[in-house]
């Protein structure tokens, strides 16, 4: 099996990874901040973040992948004291609609979902640890503000210039759309609207709640150590997100945060990045409106490279749901095969070893989707032959199998209409009379009626078989 390889954001090449502890990857990735349903534009970064779950699962590793929520900051916040409720009133739905989403487009569970408010004791540990290395300090205001001029290296994950670094600036409130060079808040000094909310809590410097950045280090580090393998999201963290974490984390530890920063690419919409604030997004519930399937958006996701920037257009969406129903009626009639050819074996191993080699080299989902489809035009081909290698069609299934079971391509299947069902049985009864017959012309006109009504019949080895077709 080839070496597998990571684009590593923090050196900007591509590097062999294996995990620093036996067979376990120890993989952060940072997840919505729940004020509202996460957008496509999210997932896309959550469904990259998937195939590499499964990629490493492929080449044999343990993957102990946390996930955190983030459920107290500044939207979160706001968005309480509008509706006149608590914080946890305002994302306990966001956060169950997230897990229905996640669960709908078949991402993977994470071993962790923790959740920012329950990890309010390791986040003031945090931040002594960093006051008492004079890496922190608490203003006039109350709050407590990393020093990023006492912190060397501030800037070596987003390249950032430190020379325009405004020595003793800071920042009261983070604000995701700025990007800054300026000291940041580890800590915020509690509002009036932070304790209407609930969004308060004790602290050595009073009442006060955690800084959005903080949040993510300290369960990071209770959960996966001081050093992790990979830390995971989207391009739009690495300034000041993950900037900001290093600072902390390394700060207060002295040791490296993650030895592998990996990020993914916005996805687009009319050449826009998708986003909220600006009003063109498309969420799951979107998807499921559309009749877009689980498998198609994936298809789509996986059509370009994680770390080039994709568009959403109609035109993308139909050529994936397309593609997707191909691999499902494959999985099919692979499963309905009696024997394949000793050629199809050799087509299984071949595609099988370059999928595997295209998928370890930075994640290469395009190029390994594309051995998929070869794979199964030409085993298609094969079984066109109606061989009897009983092992060659085991081989093929392992391969189909092993390939799918990384990209999750099957559409599920429609359940029919209970009238539709009773009505293309009973045709289908007549359409085997006739056959029986000899009253082929019958039968056919039966097929033509069928397909009129939109319903296409398939005969084979086990027998009829119909699908709703537009």
């Amino acid at each position: 099996m080839p070496e597998f390889r990571l684009y590593n954001t923090l050196t900007r090449t591509v590097e062999p990874f294996l995990p620093s502890h036996g067979k376990t990857v120890r993989m952060y990735t940072c997840g919505p901040t729940v004020y509202n349903p996460a957008h496509v534009g999210n997932f896309r970064t959550f469904l990259f973040e998937d195939l590499l779950r499964r990629v490493l699962a492929l080449r044999g590793f343990d993957v102990m992948q946390v996930m955190n929520l983030t459920d107290v900051d500044d939207k979160i916040i706001k968005r309480a004291s509008e509706k006149g409720v608590t914080i946890g009133e305002v994302t306990a739905p966001v956060i169950e609609q997230f897990h229905a989403d996640r669960k709908y487009l078949r991402i993977e569970d994470a071993e962790i979902y923790p959740r920012a408010t329950e990890h309010i004791p390791e986040m003031i540990t945090l931040v002594e640890r960093l006051v008492s290395r004079k890496l922190a300090y608490q203003a006039e205001d109350k709050s407590v503000y990393f020093a990023i001029d006492k912190f060397n290296g501030y800037g070596k994950l987003s390249r950032l210039d430190t020379r325009e670094i405004k020595s003793g600036a800071r920042v009261i409130q983070d604000d995701y759309s700025k990007e800054n060079a300026q000291d940041f808040a580890l800590w915020k000094a509690a509002k009036p609207e932070d304790e209407a909310s609930g969004a308060a809590w004790d602290s050595p410097w009073g009442r006060g709640r955690p800084g959005w950045h903080l949040e993510c280090s300290a369960m990071a580090m209770k959960y996966l150590g001081e050093t992790l393998d990979i830390h995971c999201g989207g391009i739009d963290l690495v300034f000041p997100h993950h900037e900001d974490e290093i600072a902390q984390s390394e700060g207060a530890s002295g040791k490296p945060f993650a030895r592998l920063w990996c990020h993914g690419e916005f996805l687009l919409t009319d050449g826009s990045k998708m986003a909220k604030r600006v009003g063109n997004v498309s969420t799951v519930a979107d998807l499921k409106e559309q009749g877009l399937s689980a498998a198609a958006f994936r298809h789509f996701v996986f059509s370009t490279h994680y770390r080039k920037q994709l568009n959403l257009s109609g035109e993308a969406l139909e050529a994936a749901q397309e593609g997707s129903r191909r691999i499902g009626e494959f999985a099919e009639r692979l499963s309905g095969a009696r024997g394949g050819t000793a050629d199809l074996s050799k087509i299984a191993e071949e595609a099988e070893t370059q999928g595997i080699g295209e998928l370890s080299d930075d994640l290469n989902a395009p190029a390994a989707l594309g051995v998929f489809h070869t794979f199964i035009r030409r085993a298609n081909a094969e079984l066109d032959k109606n061989g009897s290698d009983k092992a060659a069609l085991r081989r093929a299934r392992e391969t189909f199998e092993r390939l799918n079971g990384v990209f999750d391509l099957i559409p599920e299947k429609e359940v029919p209409d209970a009238e539709l069902a009773l009505l293309v049985g009973s045709r289908l009864a007549d359409r085997r009379a006739a056959r029986s017959a000899g009253d082929f012309a019958r039968a056919d006109a039966i097929r033509a009626e069928l397909l009129g009504m939109g319903v296409a019949i398939e005969d084979g080895p086990s027998g009829t078989r119909w699908k709703k077709v537009d």
